[in-house]
């Protein structure tokens, strides 16, 4: 047995004790003593740290399958060339990975930059090999879960999508009576491109150690910050210099209920359920904070059933009235005119990728400490394309 459905199966009988304790501990009017309390939050917990060992373990494994990977045959060698020969151009060549890696290390020639024009970026550095592009966006999905659940694709340029505005319907009419005109009118969403770029430093003294893992540490780092960056914009972001993200008050989510000021009821979670259209609800997630999550994991239905449902699968999310939860620490938490859960087919948010990652190695920045540092940029825009796909819970407005 794995580790990690070791600790999925001892989380779910966590779960199942800190219910009873709850259940038995409760007085007539469903409160708890101050002990008590104390003692269902520590079990709570447990099961919270048990879930986040998890997803470490897993986000592990999958990293270490990349990294184990052989080299696939390219994609881009040479028309014509014999089989398993090796390529000789493009950005999926061992030629061009070697020189990529030999310049961001500082071994860099003539030979080597020239083999490295064919993916140099027209303002400066170079976009990084395909197979070292593909970990990184492996790393991506792991820090930005929308990655995961939405829809990607690659752009060269601004991308129109027609979307249907208003549908046309069908009508009874009369025997031989005229059939009125219901045409669908249609819309269009612009997909363009938001540059987010970061930094990061290494000393040379650790460069030039060649045990020392430059490509395993950069994909891991330039993921961490990026994929955070991203998915923060994919929630929040206003269109603004950055995507526009499912919470925002016009291209974002409809807020299908609304909960009181300062808590969420099992009520509220039914109801928002229930605002979905039917077809969104069958690959429908929800997406809520921690806090918030802290609150849901103690609703009961009518029967007495509790309806969060703790995961005993490796890699499958715990889920409430059968629909996946996701949780993000971008989420807003319980506060006045928050929106605290979101509940739709994330698949109907589309995230536009222009052309390739770029490294660049900056050599004189930091030269009198003794550092190099790395730049990494990359260009992409994130719309939800179809409103009714998504709904909102969003807190009540304090005295409103």
């Amino acid at each position: 047995m794995s580790k990690s459905l070791e600790l999925r199966e001892k989380r779910a009988k966590a779960w199942e004790a800190a219910k009873a304790f709850l259940d038995a501990k409760r007085t007539p009017d469903g409160l708890l003593s101050a002990e008590d309390a104390q003692t269902y939050d520590k079990k709570e917990q447990d099961v919270v740290n048990l879930g986040k060992e998890v997803e470490r373990l897993e986000r592990q494994a999958v990293l270490d399958l990349e990294m184990a990977a052989p080299t696939s045959t390219p994609a881009v060698g040479q028309p014509g060339a014999a089989p398993g020969a090796e390529p000789k151009t493009g950005r999926a060549s061992d030629e061009y990975k070697r020189s990529f890696w030999d310049v961001l290390r500082g071994r860099s020639d003539a030979s080597v930059l020239n083999s490295l024009k064919i993916g140099e970026e027209e303002k400066g550095g170079y976009l990084v090999p395909i197979e070292y592009e593909r970990t990184l966006i492996t790393g991506l999905d792991e820090e930005n879960i929308f990655r995961r659940l939405s829809h990607v694709i690659r752009t060269g340029g601004d991308r129109k999508i027609p979307v249907v505005a208003t549908r046309g319907e069908a009508a009874w009419v009369d025997e031989e009576g005229t059939i009125p005109e219901s045409d669908d009118s249609f819309g269009q969403i612009t997909l363009g491109a938001y540059k987010i770029a970061t930094m990061i430093k290494v000393s040379e003294e650790l460069i030039a150690d060649n045990v020392f893992n430059l490509e395993g540490y950069i994909a891991q780092e330039f993921a961490r910050r990026i994929g955070s960056k991203e998915e923060d914009a994919f929630l929040n972001g206003d269109g603004v210099g950055k995507p526009t993200g499912l919470l925002h008050d016009t291209y974002g989510g409809e807020v299908g209920t609304t909960a009181a000021t300062n808590t969420v009821n099992v009520d509220n979670i039914i109801d928002l359920y229930y605002s979905l259209k039917a077809p969104y609800r069958r690959r429908a997630t929800f997406v809520m904070h921690d806090q918030t999550v802290k609150n849901v994991r103690k609703f009961k239905d009518s029967t007495g059933n509790y309806l969060w449902q703790p995961s005993v699968k490796e890699a499958e999310p715990d889920r409430i009235l059968g629909r996946p939860v996701y949780t993000s620490v971008y989420m807003p938490t319980i506060a006045s005119g928050a929106k605290t859960v979101l509940f739709g087919d994330i698949a109907y948010y589309w995230i536009a990728d222009r052309q390739g990652r770029v490294f660049k190695r900056l050599n004189e920045l930091f030269a009198v400490t003794g550092q190099i540092a790395f730049l990494a940029t990359q260009r992409v825009d994130g719309k939800l394309i179809l409103p009714e796909a998504m709904k909102v819970l969003q807190q009540a407005e304090a005295g409103g």
